[in-house]
């Protein structure tokens, strides 16, 4: 039986701004622009908009800020914030609201001026109290246990991550808004400047500029639009803990749960997907989501990753925009995970752009593998 959200909801525009360097913008500045450029991607206005969902690093109350910069007063507000998931998450929380009539256009955006502002990846997070003694370097010591209890557990390889930070690189060679473009090679990966044991430079995600939005209405107009309409067919969300400490399992993610129930909303299976999005903030990162989205068994990504299976050219289409390890990385990614899945369905992808995409996978990850969401996109022919 079909769930009730089931493709209530449709994404009519996609827009970006400030991709790599963005200097003299501000977050603000950047995440309206991103606005600006869906909402004009859809053939509509600010004055169209009353559902406002966005996070954002810069305030405590980001989608009341945004609200207030963008010069709207939206009748229907979230700004829930779970790190990088939130923007997958607001997919759902968006076509509740719509389906309920709480609103009828419904903008997602965010934005970060990270690169130019610090140069550093931006967190607004304090460290834990029981973690801080330790003096982690947030985030990459979570992400890099992780990583070592793969490696202990399964004999995972150093050269493993470095293919999936390859293939990557393969993907954003293709396409112009990548910040990094020029191809690399294990070699390259395994050289580069260790940062947190055993992940190097090349195995971490890019700190950029950028901002992300997208538009959505209810599905009975989306139609109504320019661009070719991306329907949401099932999004769902789970969270195992916040600090990497209280992970139950270092070695298994959330996403086994928000797969699988995403998959039975959407009424698919893992073979059916034409193509993924997957958060990477790290290497480990696409290695522990294709074992617990059901593309391979657990303690088995390292070798399904290896001789370009995910690259360009594979038999599994990965990250075809190159990530957060060569494309973007403002913060948080989440939301570019959602405007590629929608592109490679529209047909409008920026760079590389696969035939005969129905059914795209968008994968968010929040805070340390704390909060994990997976939502399924598809065509018109899929509903």
């Amino acid at each position: 039986m079909d769930h009730a959200l089931r493709g209530k909801s449709a994404i009519v525009g996609l827009g970006v701004a400030g991709l790599g360097e963005a200097p003299g913008y501000t977050s603000w500045d950047i995440m309206a622009q991103s606005a600006q450029a869906a909402l004009a991607d859809a053939g509509l206005a600010l004055k169209d908009v009353d559902g406002l969902f966005c996070a954002m690093m810069e305030d405590s109350m980001p989608v009341l800020m945004a609200a207030e910069y963008l010069g709207i007063r939206p009748r229907h507000v979230d700004g829930t914030l779970t790190g990088g998931s939130s923007f997958v998450n607001y997919l759902a929380s968006a076509t509740a609201a719509l389906d309920a009539g709480l609103c009828d256009v419904a903008l997602v955006c965010y934005g970060s001026n990270q690169r130019t502002a610090s140069g550093k990846l931006v967190t607004a997070s304090r460290l834990p109290p029981y973690e801080a003694p330790y003096k982690p370097r947030y985030p990459v010591s979570g992400y890099a246990m992780a990583a070592q209890r793969h490696m202990y557990e399964y004999g995972t390889t150093r050269e493993q991550l470095a293919d999936v930070a390859v293939a990557a690189r393969g993907w954003a060679s293709h396409n112009p808004q990548a910040f990094m473009r020029d191809l690399i090679t294990r070699d390259d990966v395994l050289a580069s400047r260790m940062v947190s044991d055993p992940l190097g430079k090349l195995d971490c995600c890019l700190v950029t500029d950028g901002g992300g939005a997208i538009v959505l209405t209810r599905a009975d107009r989306a139609k109504d639009h320019a661009k070719t309409p991306v329907y949401v067919l099932g999004a769902a969300a789970e969270s195992t803990h916040r600090q990497i400490s209280q992970m139950p399992d270092f070695t298994v993610t959330a996403a086994r749960k928000s797969g699988k129930r995403a998959f039975a909303m959407a009424g698919v299976q893992p073979s059916d997907i034409d193509v993924l999005q997957l958060y990477d903030a790290f290497t480990i990162n696409i290695i522990l989501f294709l074992e617990d989205l059901g593309y391979c068994a657990k303690g088995e990504g390292g070798a399904f990753v290896e001789g370009g299976r995910i690259a360009p050219g594979g038999a599994l289409p990965v990250n075809t925009y190159g990530g957060g390890l060569s494309c973007t990385h403002p913060g948080m990614l989440g939301i570019f995970t959602i405007i590629e899945a929608a592109h490679q369905i529209r047909g409008t992808a920026p760079g590389l752009q696969l035939d005969g995409v129905d059914l795209a996978l968008a994968h968010g990850n929040g805070g340390v593998l704390s909060s994990q969401v997976t939502a399924i996109l598809g065509s018109e022919a899929t509903l």
